[in-house]
């Protein structure tokens, strides 16, 4: 079970491009200040969103509403933002070495993609990088209803799933905080994507570490 975003998907390279297309959209100066005020403003807010803290549509209504009163100016962050996510959409660049990946594993394992993303947008990125033809199924928490971290997320998909077995099912993802902690509360073992070697600052153990692609078929083997 595979996250999407800068697990199968370089997401960090889709968001500052759609950043970039937005504020030149809008006639209007990206600084590296707003970027990364953007970026730590968007990460505090999806982590409200995994602990239930936080609805899908009051994060997507109001991060660029508080991104630019932070400036000191007023506008439409609803607006902005479904000009934003078309643009979020287009990113599709894959992490090195997923596409091998993935047609390699496919062959003899079934492949799911279990992502807290917006269900329009992940599902153009996934299809556009040519990848959705290695997945069985997309399991996206604005269609199911629950997010990762949530054990009901991973109940819904674990009935959706047939003969499904813990004992052989992996979670693979970039996010201790969601993918990690999520597997862990399901019982599920799982693979800790870590490309720049971040320290664990959580009290969640993945069951293996990686910080290439490619070294997670010694361990589905």
């Amino acid at each position: 079970m595979f996250d999407i975003d800068d697990t199968i998907l370089d997401f960090q390279s889709s968001e500052k491009r759609a950043l970039k297309k937005l504020f030149q959209h809008l006639n209007k100066p990206l600084t590296p200040a707003i970027a990364n005020y953007y970026h730590q403003l968007n990460t505090i807010l999806w982590q409200r969103y995994e602990k239930g803290n936080l609805t899908r549509s009051d994060l997507l209504n109001s991060r660029f509403t508080l991104l630019f009163r932070h400036f000191g100016e007023d506008i439409n962050g609803a607006a902005i933002e479904k000009t934003y996510r078309q643009y979020l959409a287009e990113g599709h660049d894959p992490i090195p070495g997923a596409k091998q990946l993935l047609m390699a594993l496919s062959q003899n394992h079934e492949l799911y993609i279990v992502t807290n993303g917006i269900a329009k947008t992940q599902e153009k990125r996934v299809h556009e990088a040519g990848i959705a033809k290695y997945f069985n199924q997309m399991f996206i928490s604005e269609n199911i209803g629950y997010q990762k971290p949530q054990r009901a997320f991973f109940d819904f998909v674990a009935h959706q799933i047939k003969h499904f077995d813990r004992r052989k099912a992996l979670v693979i993802g970039d996010s201790l905080t969601s993918d990690i902690l999520g597997a862990a509360n399901y019982g599920l073992d799982s693979v800790w994507f870590n490309p720049h070697h971040a320290l664990n600052q959580t009290k969640t153990q993945p069951t293996y570490q990686i910080d290439k692609l490619n070294a997670l078929t010694a361990i589905c083997n």
